[in-house]
């Protein structure tokens, strides 16, 4: 018997079986299910590194399946999902040009020096 609190099972196939979003995992970020590794993670592997999905899975220990659904779940929500990584990079770039790293300064002057 369902009732109206019981969340229904994921139907075979469904990308829910394989992508969560949780508020205290990565942010929320859409991400495998029992792992730390964002669908944008894969979107970068496949698409910025040329990957393959077998690849993908191999490195790091995740079901095949599981990179296809959140490739799919990525061109289901692309907008958004570009547009949250931009964000991201933008506020990386303008956090570095503001706070530059000291490391990297002194690593530079024993070079030269």
């Amino acid at each position: 018997m369902n009732t109206a609190l019981q969340t229904p099972a994921a139907a075979p196939g469904s990308l829910d079986r394989y992508i969560v979003s949780t508020p205290d995992v990565l942010g929320g970020k859409p991400r495998i299910a029992g792992h730390r590794i964002a669908v944008t993670h894969i979107k970068a592997w496949k698409l910025a590194r040329g990957m393959t999905e077998a690849e993908i899975a191999e490195a790091f220990d995740l079901p095949l399946p599981a990179i296809y659904a959140a490739m799919a779940y990525y061109y289901e929500h692309k907008a958004d999902i570009d547009a949250q990584d931009s964000q991201e990079a933008a506020l990386i770039a303008d956090t570095a040009q503001r706070h530059p790293s000291q490391l990297r300064d002194k690593l530079d002057s024993s070079r030269n020096g």
